[in-house]
């Protein structure tokens, strides 16, 4: 791995990603079109920032600019994020999330791009047995979720087809710096941040018994190195990329000292929790993170 293109390199999980590249001495190219990207975020180290809606271009514009910068690996981090949006706008989400990774990878056979690490999703598993393992039965349920099971798909297609080697990362509830603060893709934990700090009550979907497993987006880059420097011959290969334990979003909220509001129903999963056995069997990859020391952190950096 020497020369990379990160999709979604402007974002919070594609940033951090980028950093940490940049930190062991790769080079990085960034495709974002900037709908919830920042251009803060952007290392200056990277060589070159294409600003791109991959499922607008075609394929053979992104396959040129692959072999004009001379790619090695893709990791593609660039979606549309989050259940409930999808839910309410599927056929854009269908566009970014489906004919945008299809484009991608199309354009990567075409440039001879031999690796190819996809940033798929738990919502896959949907109402799931824990701890759930990657052979576990799928079953998605909502737009997003079935998005990025189609990735997955084509994924292992492409390996099987067009002998290009990709790998599947399901991330379970990321967190961590970058998180916006404001947009309509916020994730649960900036909307209580938010909240909390204008005096209101934290706003909790149904009951706020449903536990989440949340991993920390440094765990998530150590994942994406992880594959991208293995020698192993993926070919469509899926692992589970989360914390191991899980708490209760009526206990996140007490972590962050927030009051609670309820009666906002809405489909999602009862329980996520991660099983890690097989990524860390095979890659060696424990998660290090720690949600309830990094929400004091958090919390104080934010003056809540």
């Amino acid at each position: 791995m020497q020369k990379v293109i990160v999709t979604g390199g402007a974002g919070f999980i594609g940033s951090n990603l980028v950093d940490e590249l940049i930190a062991k001495g790769i080079r990085v190219i960034i495709i974002d079109d900037f709908s919830t990207g920042k251009k803060e975020n952007i290392n200056p180290a990277v060589e070159y920032c294409w600003e791109a809606d991959i499922y607008r271009e075609s394929v053979q514009d992104l396959a040129d600019f692959m072999q004009y910068h001379d790619i090695d690996t893709i990791f593609h981090l660039a979606a549309l994020a989050r259940v409930q949006p999808s839910i309410q706008d599927p056929v854009q989400y269908h566009n970014v999330n489906v004919t945008g990774t299809h484009n991608l990878l199309a354009a990567a056979v075409e440039a001879g791009v031999p690796k190819f690490v996809f940033s798929s999703s738990s919502s896959v598993y949907g109402n799931a047995e824990v701890p759930t393992s990657e052979e576990h039965e799928l079953d998605p349920m909502s737009p997003y979720a079935l998005h990025k099971l189609i990735g997955e798909q084509y994924c292992k297609l492409y390996s099987t087809v067009y002998d290009i080697d990709t790998v599947c990362l399901r991330y379970f509830n990321v967190y961590g710096d970058r998180m916006s603060l404001d947009g309509a893709y916020r994730l649960a934990i900036p909307i209580f941040a938010t909240q909390i700090k204008a005096g209101k009550p934290c706003t909790i979907n149904n009951d706020g018994e449903q536990r989440r497993d949340y991993t920390f987006v440094g765990d998530v880059i150590n994942a994406n190195i992880a594959v991208a420097t293995s020698t192993k011959e993926f070919n469509g290969e899926v692992y589970n990329v989360g914390n191991g334990d899980n708490v209760s979003v009526n206990e996140l909220v007490d972590m962050m000292g927030g009051e609670k509001s309820y009666g906002y129903g809405v489909i999602e999963p009862n329980e996520t929790l991660a099983s890690t056995a097989k990524i860390n069997l095979d890659l060696n990859w424990k998660p290090k993170g720690d949600l309830r020391k990094w929400i004091i952190n958090y919390m104080k950096d934010l003056k809540i």
